[in-house]
């Protein structure tokens, strides 16, 4: 007779993680320009809590999204008006701390005065809600502290205005840059796996491997 068992592996453990997706209408404002913009927020979190990306122009929409849970914080990916007129409202409302790279606190304060965000992003910081890590990505361009959060589990970046369907952010206004821009998607996105799901700031979703091959095409454009 054998005496030895016959242990099953342990079940790895998924986290519950999951992005949900609402958009909101309102304005961008900058060079004395003002335009009328669809921005995209994202939730990433499960029933108990959740971050939010962005808080663009309508803070009872966001909160409804939200549903009561636990808000682990709203990240700013950059700071333009659009996506950051309602952070500090939102976050009072739902009692939680606003993350914003410091390179765009100027930007921050052309809209919010010295109000300043609670807490500093910074490159490969993790971000950790529901049981799964999102990596900061500092993908500067669009605006100098402009951030991207790629998160493993849900094979998902979540660019803000850095890279779109169909290419670039806009850099054609004041704290932007296209060789930067081009930089930030070269090295910081197009390198993540094929197949992970780019949810931008505006607009429909696409992937890495869907935007890489049009690379050559963007930096021969100009934008």
């Amino acid at each position: 007779m054998s005496t030895h068992e016959n242990h099953e592996p342990e079940p790895a453990v998924v986290p519950s993680v999951r992005a949900e997706h609402l958009t909101t209408s309102g304005t961008f404002s900058l060079d004395g320009h003002t335009f009328d913009v669809e921005n995209n927020v994202w939730l990433v979190g499960d029933d108990e809590e959740v971050l939010v990306v962005d808080a663009p122009h309508d803070v009872d929409a966001i909160v409804e999204a939200v549903a009561g849970r636990r808000v682990v914080g709203i990240v700013a990916t950059h700071a333009h008006d659009d996506h950051v007129r309602f952070a500090p409202e939102l976050a009072e409302r739902l009692d939680t701390s606003i993350w914003l790279h410091p390179a765009d606190r100027e930007l921050w304060e052309m809209t919010h005065g010295n109000d300043v965000p609670t807490k500093d992003l910074v490159d490969r910081q993790i971000l950790t809600v529901a049981g799964s890590d999102l990596y900061v990505l500092h993908t500067p361009g669009h605006s100098p502290g402009s951030v991207s959060l790629f998160s493993p589990d849900l094979a998902a970046v979540f660019s803000g205005d850095t890279l779109f369907a169909g290419g670039p952010g806009a850099t054609g206004r004041s704290f932007s840059d296209f060789p930067t821009i081009i930089v930030s998607i070269r090295t910081r996105l197009l390198t993540l796996p094929d197949g992970t799901r780019v949810n931008p700031g505006h607009g429909p979703s696409t992937t890495v491997d869907a935007e890489a091959p049009h690379l050559q095409e963007w930096i021969a454009r100009g934008h």
